[in-house]
């Protein structure tokens, strides 16, 4: 009996439009809800001086552009939606960076964060990128696109819980520090969930031959 795995043959190709259907729908709603609270984080950390906030909103800002550009590749070749993860990893290279550059600086001027502020906008973005991440699990093992979304949305539910933890050690101590160790803990996870992402991209863009490239196929 005749072994049918390409577009062609109707089964496959009917199941693959639902896929994409359902990949946009999530990718909207994520691009959205980023969106959202990478202007409402935005605003809190600056008025509540908090350098996790801040690496919380920039890691939103990352994401939501990543969302756009993972909506604009869908459907293409394989070699684009890898070009397109090795975008999103660099780029979550480089806001990391960022993140602990930003750190050192609150670290020098001494900076005392509001520690309710942190919580309150901690706890809401937490659920939303829970909810989030909850959305995107199934597609965590498809190609390097997809998987890049998925990284960055566990990473953001994992950044949330860690502000509120800042938020309890700063009310807890009165002092900074806490917010600056949970900010340099995130700048960290970019690091290395970008890191994840551009190795995935390049194991795909090395050809059919890869067990990656095959697995996504």
């Amino acid at each position: 009996m005749p072994c049918c795995h390409d577009s062609r043959c109707p089964g496959t190709s009917s199941a693959a439009a639902r896929q994409t259907v359902r990949w946009r729908r999530a990718l909207w709603t994520a691009l959205l809800i980023n969106g959202g609270f990478f202007l409402t984080e935005t605003v809190a950390g600056v008025m509540a001086g908090s350098a996790s906030l801040q690496a919380d909103a920039l890691d939103f800002f990352g994401d939501t552009a990543n969302y756009a550009i993972s909506l604009a590749v869908t459907g293409m070749a394989l070699a684009w939606r890898s070009r397109a993860a090795l975008l999103k990893g660099a780029t979550m290279l480089v806001f990391a960076l960022w993140v602990l550059g930003d750190t050192v600086r609150h670290a020098w001027i001494g900076t005392l964060p509001q520690a309710e502020t942190m919580g309150i906008v901690g706890a809401a973005a937490l659920v939303a990128n829970g909810a989030v991440a909850l959305m995107l699990y199934c597609f965590r093992n498809g190609d390097a696109n997809m998987r890049s979304v998925w990284i960055c949305s566990r990473n953001d539910a994992i950044g949330n819980l860690a502000v509120l933890l800042a938020a309890l050690g700063v009310f807890g101590t009165g002092t900074g520090w806490p917010d600056l160790v949970v900010a340099c803990v995130m700048g960290g996870l970019g690091l290395h969930g970008g890191g994840q992402i551009v190795r995935h991209a390049l194991t795909e863009a090395g050809g059919p031959s890869s067990p990656e490239t095959g697995r996504a196929a």
